[in-house]
């Protein structure tokens, strides 16, 4: 069982990072980490390897953390006409062993960084029957994170 504490961040798909950052900085108090674009490979059953564009940012404050991202269309960052929560993300130390014990509880698997076979790499998008989206990411990411919601450098 996933331990509830690792919970560290709520996923929220949007038309337009920048104006997602100022409506809801606004209305919800969030400050945010500087917006990065980036191409962020991605496998997903039935399309195989891709790379995405992404704009995204992170809310400064957690211990839940908001996380606006702007994806291409027809990726599973893609808010087509369905923006708001997305996915809720964990932290993790075996990625792959987690996703497959999801996976074996009837989850099903709807994106990883890398494919099954080179072990889905530091995060995956898996779906439990009921609708809810998990994001396994790996722990080893973790102090970069950090260090870019304490005002630093993501690298």
């Amino acid at each position: 069982m996933l331990d509830p504490r690792l919970l560290y961040h709520v996923g929220v798909r949007v038309r337009d990072v920048d104006a997602a950052m100022a409506e809801l900085g606004e209305r919800l108090g969030l400050t945010w980490c500087p917006a990065i674009e980036a191409r962020q490979q991605v496998w997903a059953p039935g399309r195989g390897p891709e790379v995405a564009e992404l704009r995204f940012t992170y809310s400064t404050s957690g211990p839940l953390h908001v996380e606006l991202l702007q994806g291409p269309p027809g990726s599973v960052w893609d808010p087509g006409d369905r923006t708001g929560i997305h996915h809720t993300g964990a932290w993790v130390d075996d990625v792959a062993g987690e996703t497959g014990r999801l996976v074996a509880a009837g989850w099903v698997l709807e994106a990883a960084e890398l494919p099954p076979e080179q072990g889905y790499g530091s995060f995956t998008y898996v779906r439990s029957p009921d609708g809810f989206l998990l994001e396994p990411v790996a722990s080893r990411l973790r102090p970069a994170f950090e260090r870019w919601w304490a005002g630093g450098a993501t690298a």
